[in-house]
């Protein structure tokens, strides 16, 4: 078989498994998980579109892995019921199997056995296809992940980011209705890990797979998702495209996990929000409905929404200074007591100390909160 015979086998059957885009692969529906009297899972519901990349963002302990190995049939349920391609795996006195599921696993360790090559360990899971079938099919997978000239290679000949692929390529292999990937970049190294991500996620794409990840990881789960469903203590908070989640947070949760948030206070005037920042016109803040005048609101910023330039009657103090390299994250305290952040240029010097004023740089919408409130109200 040619390598172009094998790349567009591949790109056909992608073709064939993104239609129809909208049809759920996995369905989770009303999920509960209990170890002791510790609720891990709560009442957790969601389902993945087939060919989509779905990520789990959350912290430690928030029930992100836990769901997964429900997926996988690694546990079982206490209550609701998980669903692929229409039929029920776990749940209603039904359990199937890890291995009669068609899901594929792809653990943080890698897991290779150090004793097969490659290839083999590529193979090992095609062990009921006949000699030809398998071969066509490790020699593809290999082509795909790039890495045919490592076929005969051990995993301890092999870079962190190549057992890695060959792991995917494994997982891949027989063909999984879905894929999960547990905290898959979390062994590599910083620069590998953002190499690493946009190569698994054209390898997916490529292959057609739909595919669950986890991570706590903002970055991450940002940059190769679909959609990002948010955890927090065993319930998704929000789920949605990566761009939404973070710029329409609908809890305070979510937008403190993605990044850095302040909430500045305003009252909703008939033309806008007056702030410690001035007058914000209405047209700027996301969903902001003429009941709400004279509503007391918070609205979020993030640090690249705003910008400091040195005023001795500035409104604010520049309370501390963070370098990261490229930026400078910078905490200014407001006459008003609140505490805000801005991010400038590296090249961008503020000291601490200095007073500045303030402006709103953003060009996209504020969301925001009734003053007080965890999450938002229905707009």
């Amino acid at each position: 078989m040619s390598d172009n015979t094998m790349v567009n086998d591949t790109r056909a059957r992608a073709a064939q498994k993104s239609t129809p885009a909208t049809e759920s692969v996995l369905e989770i529906d009303d999920v509960s998980k209990r170890f002791g009297d510790e609720t891990v899972i709560e009442n957790l519901s969601l389902s993945v579109e087939d060919g989509e990349i779905l990520t789990l963002l959350g912290p430690s302990g928030c029930g992100k892995t836990t769901t997964l190995r429900l997926v996988a049939g690694l546990e079982r349920p206490d209550g609701g019921e998980i669903r692929l391609d229409g039929d029920v795996v776990s749940g209603n006195g039904s359990f199937r199997s890890p291995e009669e599921r068609g899901v594929g696993v792809v653990f943080q360790e890698f897991a290779l056995f150090p004793h097969l090559t490659a290839g083999e360990n590529v193979a090992f899971g095609l062990k009921e296809w006949d000699d030809d079938e398998r071969e066509a099919r490790v020699t593809e997978l290999l082509e795909l992940v790039g890495l045919s000239a490592q076929r005969d290679s051990y995993p301890d000949e092999l870079s962190g980011g190549q057992q890695q692929r060959v792991a995917l390529a494994r997982s891949l292999a027989p063909e999984p209705d879905v894929l999960l990937l547990d905290e898959p970049f979390s062994n590599l190294d910083v620069d590998l890990r953002v190499r690493m991500r946009e190569e698994v996620r054209r390898i997916l794409k490529e292959a057609g797979v739909t595919a669950v990840s986890v991570t706590h990881d903002q970055e991450e789960a940002m940059s190769m998702s679909d959609r990002v469903a948010v955890v927090n203590a065993g319930r998704i908070e929000q789920i949605g495209r990566p761009e939404q989640v973070f710029q329409h947070p609908e809890s305070r949760f979510v937008a403190s996990f993605l990044g850095h948030a302040s909430f500045l206070s305003g009252t909703v005037g008939h033309d806008g929000v007056s702030t410690a920042l001035g007058e914000i016109p209405r047209e700027r803040i996301h969903g902001l409905a003429p009941e709400y005048e004279g509503s007391a609101i918070e609205l979020l910023v993030r640090p690249d929404d705003l910008e400091a330039t040195p005023n001795p009657d500035g409104s604010g103090v520049v309370a501390s200074r963070r370098y990261l390299g490229p930026t400078a994250l910078y905490e200014i305290e407001l006459d008003s007591g609140e505490t805000v952040s801005c991010m400038h240029n590296h090249d961008v010097r503020l000291d601490r100390g200095d007073r500045v004023s303030l402006s709103l740089a953003a060009a996209h919408d504020l969301s925001w909160f009734p003053e007080g409130a965890e999450t938002v109200v229905d707009r």
